[in-house]
């Protein structure tokens, strides 16, 4: 465990080679926590592996479920606390590896701090921009239009008046009836399981089975979601070119439709020397996904 500030203390572990070449894994959600299989992305022969979970999940303390203000809880904490850890870790560059929410992360900080990144590889690539959050709770309701009813119905959606199905979400998660804010966290998941369910052999996640795990990622989720990841719109795509001395390899499933691959195009196009690579047979992540993220750090680490 790392004290950051803000009491707060975020859990860490190193795996793999002690003298490899250092590699922090960012994980998803936001909430999400890393779990073992994190581990696999990597040659424990040639990396230093490096798991965090990010402020107020997983094992790192206190939960966002005992506590009701999340004003510390933002993105540049987050930065903030990486650095804390690479410091820690005595570590003065490292390669950067994220998926989904992990890619948004991981572009801030490496944005932030290009000089201490050697190589970043991004699987499920979203900015968490407003217009993708507009996207994955309400446009996308047009393709899975019977589950976006029963999850809008959830979040008082009223077709009269403009609401914000992130902003309503917050707020009933954190309600005082805890029957409201059970649904609400049920009801949110099952929505998550939906728009990722077009990934090839997709299983539902078990993790959702958890009613503590399903609170807290839906606080963290509609936290970050409702406020577009604390950064002005499109930042990481119109700064992208602070990265354009460091290797990137953005992976992207062609079925992945909770985060449409133009997010990924356009951060190719504006980052020179990048790779973009379209996964044909995967999704918002599955076996295919893991497999190319994988491929990737091994080609990375034939280069350096």
């Amino acid at each position: 465990m790392l004290a950051v500030g803000d009491s707060q203390e975020i859990y860490w572990e190193c795996s793999g080679n002690p003298n490899g070449r250092p590699a922090a894994y960012l994980h998803g959600g936001p909430g999400s926590g890393c779990i073992p299989q994190n581990r696999r992305y990597f040659d424990p022969a040639t990396y230093k592996i490096i798991l965090a979970d990010q402020r107020g999940c997983g094992r790192s303390r206190p939960h966002v479920t005992e506590i009701s203000d999340l004003e510390v809880n933002t993105t540049s904490h987050l930065i903030q606390d990486l650095e804390r850890l690479r410091e820690h870790l005595r570590i003065d560059r490292w390669a950067v590896v994220g998926g989904s929410w992990g890619t948004t992360l991981g572009l801030a900080y490496a944005q932030a701090f290009p000089h201490r990144v050697t190589s970043i590889v991004l699987a499920c690539v979203t900015a968490t921009s407003r217009r993708e959050v507009r996207w994955i709770t309400h446009d996308i309701g047009r393709i899975f239009r019977e589950q976006w009813e029963r999850f809008a119905s959830v979040g008082s959606y009223d077709r009269n008046r403009e609401i914000d199905l992130a902003d309503s979400y917050a707020a009933l998660v954190f309600s005082a009836d805890p029957t409201v804010r059970e649904r609400a966290a049920r009801e949110w998941c099952a929505w998550e399981d939906t728009h990722v369910s077009l990934t090839p052999g997709y299983v539902p996640s078990r993790r959702f089975e958890d009613p503590e795990f399903r609170l807290l990622f839906t606080r963290l989720v509609t936290h970050y979601w409702r406020h577009a990841a604390f950064l002005p719109e499109d930042q990481l795509i119109e700064n992208v070119s602070l990265l354009n001395d460091i290797p990137g390899v953005l992976l992207h499933g062609r079925y992945d439709i909770s985060s449409p691959l133009e997010t990924a195009w356009r951060l190719h196009e504006a980052w020179r020397g990048s790779e973009l690579h379209i996964i044909d047979y995967a999704g918002h992540g599955g076996g295919a996904m893991s497999e190319s993220v994988s491929a990737a750090m091994n080609r990375i680490a034939l280069r350096e």
